[in-house]
């Protein structure tokens, strides 16, 4: 009874030491954002972690409870859990209250969702091999640790990184594919549940939608003007781009030369996460292309050659957040790196300081200076230099997070599934009767409609 119990109790506990943390140190923001501005943003960011990442995940045949519903309980969990190590945050480093530094508005139910994919993207590298209390031990560390991470790099190292390439999407795959080395099952490898079929693959694609259609809402949202134009306008065409490669890719790549569903969930989305770090950037919608058409090179290169390398390792990525998120962030992050170096007045305007503001002469009041006769407080290839700095951190506090936080999962006390129930709903859920009859129907042949080596 004791261990049908332990995830209730969990939650209980968790959401009793929330109340309780929101209630003594919590508030509304003291100048809360222009809620009709936001609000719009904020929907489709929420949609997108909610219908994007939980349907994305139902490509497996028989764990779609589980994809959409750990999806729904951990975001839910991680938005009032990032909400906290926000605040708390704030009053041990920035010497401050809660209300002051990150008082309850709509921006910062933005940022909250940001924080949630993080850990979402994680939960796609351990689908199907981790029981719901292992998730959520591993959603209340990786919060911490990425929130970290992204201090070091607005706070101390000012870096630019508008929609995340960075500290979302790269975090979030290498600490994810840590976790999974850590958590390393041979019979988790090899098992034959690991299968989608043509519904399931189907309910995988509206996921893709979903993301697809919101993700330049996602790159701009926190944006301004004309620099959240341009993020809407560079993601917009270097998510076209992605696609059309990615497709072509594709089938040049298939023996058959045919269309493979994984490559349309997953490569198609690549071009919006490689457009992250440069989106506000004024890089041109050529160059906006060009990211999106080579993070589909990337992807696709990474589904078909890189993730059965990474099996031979021993890093089981059951939705390949490695070729989806891991290699477009760190292209994303290059392009900003790049980007930062070619940064100049000339062209950027004032748009150079809004996006890189440590490179605002010091005591200046940059929107009204002449800048012929105020020289920058860093130069544009110091600011390259520090967003490539801050691709390094983000990387090894990564997989030096995972490490940490695989091993706390890995611990005996938590609910870690046992072989007959890798990639299946049926231990933890109360099955529909016509699920349970398909379910047993199908125990003795598992092949499925097609094997889910391509995914992995």
């Amino acid at each position: 009874m004791a261990r049908k119990l332990k995830l209730s109790v969990v939650l209980l506990a968790l959401q009793v030491l929330f109340l309780i943390l929101f209630g003594v140190f919590f508030t509304y923001a003291k100048t809360p954002a222009t809620v009709v501005r936001l609000y719009s943003y904020f929907q489709d960011v929420h949609v997108m972690i909610f219908v994007g990442f939980g349907f994305l995940m139902t490509f497996l045949k028989r764990y779609g409870y589980s994809a959409i519903g750990y999806n729904l309980l951990i975001a839910a969990m991680t938005i009032q859990w990032a909400s906290i190590v926000n605040g708390l945050w704030s009053m041990l480093v920035m010497e401050g209250t809660p209300a002051d530094h990150w008082g309850f508005s709509i921006g910062f139910i933005v940022n909250m969702d940001f924080a949630t994919a993080t850990v979402l993207i994680s939960f796609g590298a351990v689908l199907g091999k981790t029981g719901p209390t292992q998730l959520l031990i591993m959603a209340l560390l990786e919060t911490a640790f990425s929130q970290v991470n992204k201090w070091l790099g607005l706070a101390k190292l000012k870096v630019e990184d508008a929609g995340e390439s960075m500290f979302i999407h790269m975090f979030g795959a290498y600490f994810g594919l840590t976790v999974a080395r850590i958590l390393h099952n041979d019979n988790a490898s090899e098992n034959k549940k690991e299968a989608s079929s043509y519904n399931s693959d189907i309910f995988s694609m509206i996921g893709t939608i979903f993301l697809w259609v919101f993700w330049p809402s996602f790159n701009a949202a926190l944006a301004h003007g004309g620099d959240q134009e341009r993020a809407i306008l560079n993601t917009y065409y270097s998510m076209a781009a992605c696609t059309v490669i990615a497709v072509a890719l594709s089938v040049a790549t298939d023996p058959k030369g045919k269309i493979s569903m994984v490559h349309v969930q997953n490569a198609t989305l690549a071009g919006g996460v490689a457009m992250g770090t440069a989106a506000r950037m004024p890089i041109g919608v050529w160059l906006a292309a060009l990211v999106g058409a080579v993070a589909g090179v990337l992807s696709l290169v990474g589904f078909q050659f890189l993730s059965p390398a990474l099996k031979k390792l021993k890093i089981h990525d059951t939705c390949g957040v490695h070729n989806l998120h891991g290699l477009p962030g760190i292209w994303g992050a290059l392009v900003g790196a790049l980007g930062a170096i070619l940064a100049g007045f000339e062209g950027w305007n004032k748009s150079m300081y809004s996006i890189f503001p440590a490179m605002i002469p010091e005591g200046a009041d940059w929107h009204h200076f002449n800048h012929t006769h105020h020289p920058v407080a860093r130069s544009a290839m110091e600011q390259g230099g520090y967003q490539l700095l801050m691709l390094v951190v983000t990387l090894i506090l990564a997989i030096v997070a995972g490490a940490i936080t695989g091993f706390v999962m890995k611990l005996p006390i938590w609910d870690s599934p046992n072989e007959d129930h890798l990639f299946d709903d049926s231990e933890k859920w109360n099955m529909a009767e016509e699920g349970v009859e398909e379910h047993h129907s199908n125990n003795a042949n598992s092949a499925g409609h097609h094997e889910l080596d391509a995914k992995v």
